[in-house]
């Protein structure tokens, strides 16, 4: 048998509910501000931007290459794949990778994101998590099970609450991760108040710091493009136009009335 159903004050969307909208909602959007104020040009490097390119041109040649006659589709694949005077072949790039320990750009644009990114996000979660403590603010609309207690009601520990109410500690965690819609509607796409994009790059930014070695990129579409035989999808498209009964007496009528009307 279920127990009684809680009876939340309504000054608690007043005093609680609606001030950690509002905060983490503005903090985002002067974080925004800051990063483009902070934000540093970064240097474009020719022959790695040259290099995609050509890459990007080699992937299309092995997806749309069937749309294009044999002879063009064997000229293309001369010029990327040739033994002796092919791209993949003939071209070896110097990788020179970066030491991030060395490297000062690096090393600034990582205190950047630390200042704008991390910093703000602890200290307001510090500061809502002492000023609104132990509020049970809201509750979701459908049930769940009791895994979901230490999401959703962070700082209260009530075994006999239900799993669906949720605390002011989570709901500001909710806030961060949940208005990223009305950041891309204000903002536009890329904006810098989107903590859970932001978060997602520094994950990848490790991996990312390192430019990858572009000759064994060379080698693995050479490989994936050798294996790749034409077969002109086009072939018998003038036959199979003609056999097709074609009504165009709708489409003319359609027209007419169009014009008339």
């Amino acid at each position: 048998m279920a127990g009684p159903e809680l009876l939340l004050d309504s000054s608690i969307r007043l005093w609680v509910v609606l001030p950690i909208v509002f905060i983490t909602f503005f903090v985002g959007i002067i974080r925004h501000y800051v990063t483009q104020l902070l934000h540093s040009d970064k240097k474009v490097d020719l022959e790695q931007v040259s290099d995609s390119q050509v890459l990007l041109r080699s992937r299309i040649l092995r997806e749309n290459g069937k749309y294009i006659p044999r002879q063009s589709f064997a000229m293309r694949k001369h010029y990327f794949n040739n033994a002796e005077t092919g791209f993949f072949k003939k071209v070896k790039r110097k990788v020179v990778p970066k030491n991030p320990m060395t490297d000062t750009s690096m090393l600034t644009d990582m205190m950047k994101g630390n200042l704008t990114n991390v910093l703000p996000m602890i200290v307001i979660g510090g500061w809502i998590n002492w000023a609104f403590s132990g509020f049970v603010i809201t509750k979701v609309p459908f049930p769940l099970t009791l895994r979901f207690k230490p999401m959703l009601q962070r700082g209260i520990d009530l075994l006999s609450l239900d799993a669906s109410w949720v605390s002011s500690a989570s709901w500001y965690f909710l806030n961060v991760f949940g208005l990223r819609s009305m950041y891309t509607l204000i903002l536009g796409q890329d904006n810098a108040a989107d903590q859970a994009r932001l978060m997602q790059d520094q994950m990848t930014g490790a991996a990312m710091a390192m430019p990858p070695d572009p000759n064994k990129a060379f080698k693995s579409e050479w490989e994936a493009l050798e294996i790749v035989e034409h077969k002109w999808a086009l072939e018998n498209v003038e036959e199979e136009l003609m056999s097709r009964d074609l009504n165009f007496g709708t489409f003319f009528s359609q027209d007419l009335k169009s014009t008339m009307f």
